[in-house]
């Protein structure tokens, strides 16, 4: 028998963790951070709906921390299982990993005094760098396109998802007993998160694999993106519009995968002379260092990306751009009261130093805060897109004065029409989908689509939500 449960990314965009259960043997797809309303987010992912013991393995879609990030807990909980992810992954979890256990441990810190300061007991970071260290000796990096047994009758392959660096989306097998054959297995495949068409440095996506069950993501599963086209352009207007301001370009970016694209583009511009000379700085160490991956991963990078490192040579900042290692250093950046243009983490604006870039920046209305990429519900870029007049950053209050921008083309998500192209070609052919990590405003256009494509069965499951899947359906 084959079940799945929805524990993670269940209508909802963060703390991805599908369970599947193979003959007795539980196996998860991904384990993510929850990210969004501190308290509610706080006790999600202190808790796991099953014992970590018992888990027999963990199969990785990509590094992002709301895929990745509560691996620790897991280990740090007794899970003793092998984790499967792609080479790449496998590098950048070395990264992420124990830098989130350092930011964990950084907001304690500054929440303790806090607490201490009102009389209520300190809190605990979910864990500490001895758990990522010890949950990092448990990965098995296997190449895409490389099936792997990870029980008896449940068999795997990555295929590449574009989204970023090293993402997956994972391909399983499973035969039931009595033989193979049509009737003697079920397929399923698992998008984890899908990256666009024609986007800068990584390859396209994929075609998806004819398969029985899908899970799929609708994170952009309602809407249209911009042209890529386009977003070079748009991308040298806000600087170019900012520089003319006397002002700051402020851009949250995830430190893996969006850093990357913007640096390469910024790369682009300033080599076509389409923006003025001014600093560019990345003020992230863990950009710094994924970076670093980058370079040893060319086999990822697109036809267009490997022209122009023939050209370029280094095509992720070469001579154009500053990365920043030392919080000192971080700090002057502030002071500076000339144009520049700052990268900084984290994507959703909710840890890391681009609180202080933010603290600093968004009352100047010459400032321009970029957002490129998809802001979580509850989160502080969430209430910056929607130019809430004030935001509170480490619990104070400030106006937000400064000009917003967002260019939803950087997305890393494929859009209603990308997904359409990937999943139109197996809809007659697939007996069900379940729609993940999306809100519902977004899973519900796509599940509409998806069965207008001839999909019989489309699901929007609830966290816990349980399915038996077997080779004459469910």
């Amino acid at each position: 028998m084959l079940k799945l449960t929805f524990h993670g990314a269940a209508q909802e965009v963060t703390g991805s963790m599908h369970l599947l259960e193979a003959d007795g043997i539980l196996v998860a797809l991904d384990c993510g951070l929850f990210q969004g309303r501190r308290e509610e987010s706080s006790r999600k992912n202190r808790e796991f709906p099953f014992d970590p013991k018992n888990l027999h393995a963990l199969v990785l879609s990509h590094a992002h921390v709301d895929h990745c990030g509560r691996i620790p807990m897991l280990v740090k909980n007794g899970f003793r299982g092998r984790i499967y992810a792609t080479p790449a992954t496998r590098d950048l979890c070395a990264l992420i990993l124990r830098d989130s256990a350092h930011i964990q441990a950084e907001d304690a810190f500054y929440l303790n005094k806090k607490r201490e300061r009102k009389g209520e007991s300190p809190i605990e970071p979910f864990y500490d760098d001895d758990d990522a260290i010890a949950a990092l000796r448990l990965f098995h990096a296997v190449s895409p396109r490389h099936p792997f047994w990870i029980t008896r009758r449940l068999r795997a392959e990555f295929l590449m998802a574009g989204h970023m660096l090293g993402a997956a989306m994972i391909r399983l097998d499973y035969q039931h007993g009595g033989g193979g054959g049509a009737q003697g297995a079920t397929s399923l495949l698992f998008s984890g998160d899908l990256g666009r068409f024609d986007t800068p440095l990584l390859k396209d996506p994929s075609p998806f694999p004819e398969s029985d069950y899908l899970i799929c993501e609708s994170t952009y599963g309602g809407r249209r993106h911009p042209p890529t086209s386009d977003l070079r352009e748009q991308l040298a207007d806000v600087v170019n519009d900012t520089f003319r301001r006397g002002g700051k370009v402020v851009i949250p970016a995830f430190s893996v995968g969006r850093t990357q694209v913007i640096v390469y583009f910024l790369h682009q511009l300033v080599a076509e002379r389409r923006i003025p000379d001014m600093p560019i700085y990345i003020d992230s160490p863990l950009a710094v260092n994924a970076t670093e991956v980058f370079r040893l991963h060319p086999d990822l990078f697109d036809q267009e990306a490997l022209a122009f490192q023939a050209q370029a040579g280094d095509i992720l900042g070469g001579d154009c751009c500053t990365y920043v290692r030392d919080s000192e250093q971080s700090k002057a950046i502030n002071r500076r009261r000339r144009p520049c243009i700052i990268i900084s983490a984290s994507g959703m604006c909710e840890a890391g130093r681009i609180l202080h870039h933010l603290k600093n920046n968004v009352q100047n209305p010459r400032n321009t805060v970029l957002i490129v990429g998809f802001q979580a519900a509850h989160t502080l870029g969430r209430r910056i897109v929607e130019k809430q007049p004030e935001v509170r950053i480490f619990n104070q209050t400030y106006k937000l004065k400064a000009q917003v921008a967002a260019l939803n083309g950087f997305s890393a998500h494929a859009d209603s029409e990308e997904l359409g192209r990937l999943y139109r070609p197996i809809a007659n052919s697939c007996r069900g989908a379940f729609l993940v990590h999306g809100e519902p405003d977004q899973m519900k256009p796509l599940a509409a689509a998806m069965r207008d494509a001839g999909m019989p069965d489309v699901q929007m499951p609830m966290p816990a939500d349980s399915f038996v899947l077997d080779a004459d359906g469910r």
